[in-house]
């Protein structure tokens, strides 16, 4: 037996080894975002701070989470719009991608959403090889599992998403921030995750940084990517510093008339609950660290920023104020919705399912139910105000001189358009079993993430309100997609 065999020697290497653990366990710290002493509701990643050009269109992206089901998803409906090129009714081409004013990005579609906003059109080179048929989650695990990566696991505040923040920067991001963002031309990207505490939605814009008194500019893209996937249990959440209430918090100016109201106006109150729950951020005092999961735990879809948006546009126009939408004619809406519905057998059984299947059909049933009703809401609105618009312009209106009944039928002048982009849509029965197959992780097959690209294009161009649009704007395809 060697002397590096005998039994003391094992207990001095393990000794050795339980201290440098130690010592790496103690230097680990998660990357800690910079705080602000003043907020200017004119600078940083906002919606206000884009280049507005009194658009008549305001088109929206909103992009679901599914892993890597997700993300290839949405990046199909990216290469759909990249490659559709519209002739207007003045003669002029423009590619749809270039309409495009903001996209949402829940989970894995928070992946697509801001490495487009981060590349552009460069994204379309490599994304595939870097991403989408990359086996991101075998890397992360081979992380997790190697004794260099213990140490800094086992410390405060250091966990799993950590470690995937990292891998992320490294494959995808390149260690780039919110400032390169805001530098960029393209639609403003908002990537949404879940305060873990309260249940409410935690946008990374510099809208809800000013309420917690931070730069938003300095967070890495690979962190707020990590805070939207990090699926509770599964991986760690996500630490933010909260400062709030040491900075000079502006409301901004639309919300004024309704957040400090006991008795929002309808259909404003779901919109002003949410804004009063990111308000509610700004209590570092008692908060002074907010712990985000996957976005998809309150909003799967990434819709709830859109719908808040239009309640919050009624309400003003109803009460005669000034929204960041009033020349908007026409709201367009892709709804990019990669909820699978894969086979589930249990009632041919008499064998229960077991614990974990359970536990994960519990979870899901609701973020699936309400990504359904958010659809389902945008279409409401559409349809509400289409039918108020058409009764105000009727020639039985039109001699009606009751001050109350043209209140109530005061609704925005804007079209909605909700262009549902989801497996359900399919025609082909058999691509469509194929694609509910497809699990929620960080690894396909490169068969299916190109099955799934293609599906998008299908989708789009069999959307009745798709085809609508086209009509009502006087457009044609000049250009479409391969099918």
């Amino acid at each position: 037996m060697g002397c590096n065999d005998s039994p003391g020697a094992r207990a001095s290497l393990a000794a050795v080894w339980l201290a440098v653990l130690a010592v790496t366990a103690g230097c680990a710290t998660r990357p800690v975002n910079e705080p602000i002493t003043r907020t200017d509701p004119a600078s940083g990643y906002r919606f206000e701070t884009r280049e507005q050009t009194d658009k008549q269109n305001l088109v929206v992206l909103a992009f679901s989470g599914g892993g890597t089901r997700a993300a290839a998803f949405s990046y199909g409906v990216l290469e759909f719009l990249r490659r559709t090129e519209v002739v207007g009714p003045r003669g002029n081409t423009v590619r749809l991608l270039d309409q495009v004013d903001i996209i949402t990005g829940v989970s894995g579609g928070s992946f697509t959403a801001l490495a487009y906003g981060l590349y552009g059109d460069k994204l379309f080179t490599d994304y595939e090889q870097r991403f989408l048929k990359r086996d991101v989650q075998g890397e992360i695990i081979a992380r997790t599992f190697n004794p260099a990566n213990w140490g800094r696991l086992s410390s405060n505040g250091w966990g799993r998403s950590e470690l995937a923040s990292e891998l992320y920067d490294e494959i995808l991001f390149n260690g780039a921030t919110f400032a390169d963002l805001e530098k960029g031309k393209g639609p403003l990207i908002l990537a949404s995750a879940t305060d873990i505490s309260t249940g409410a939605r935690f946008l990374f814009n510099q809208r809800v940084f000013d309420v917690i008194c931070s730069d938003l500019d300095s967070v890495r893209l690979s962190r707020a990517a990590a805070a939207s996937s990090a699926v509770p249990v599964v991986l760690s959440s996500v630490t933010i510093k909260n400062y709030g209430g040491t900075c000079n918090t502006i409301t901004p100016m639309w919300a004024r008339p309704f957040i400090d109201t006991a008795d929002p106006p309808r259909p404003a109150a779901r919109a002003i609950r949410s804004m009063k729950a990111e308000q509610a951020f700004g209590d570092g005092v008692r908060r002074p660290y907010l712990h985000l999961v996957d976005g998809g735990v309150s909003d799967n879809v990434g819709m709830r920023s859109v719908l808040d948006a239009l309640e919050i546009f009624e309400a003003l126009h109803d009460a005669g104020l000034r929204s960041p939408f009033d020349n908007v004619k026409r709201v367009i809406v892709f709804v990019v919705n990669s909820l699978s519905s894969p086979p589930i057998n249990w009632d041919e059984h008499e064998t229960p399912p077991g614990t974990v299947d359970v536990l994960l059909k519990a979870a899901g049933t609701p973020i699936d139910a309400f990504s359904y009703e958010a659809t389902e809401l945008l279409r409401d609105t559409a349809a509400r105000w289409n039918a108020l618009r058409r009764i105000r312009n009727s020639a039985a209106f039109k001699d009606n001189k009751d001050p109350e009944v043209a209140k109530a039928l005061r609704v925005p002048d804007a079209e909605i358009y909700a262009i549902d982009v989801s497996f359900p849509a399919l025609a082909d029965q058999a691509e469509l079993d194929y694609l509910n197959r497809q699990p929620t992780s960080f690894v396909l097959p490169p068969e299916a993430v190109d099955r799934l690209r293609a599906a998008a294009g299908t989708i789009i161009m069999a959307s009745p309100d798709f085809q609508r649009l086209l009509k009502d704007v006087g457009a044609k395809i000049v250009a479409p997609p391969p099918p």
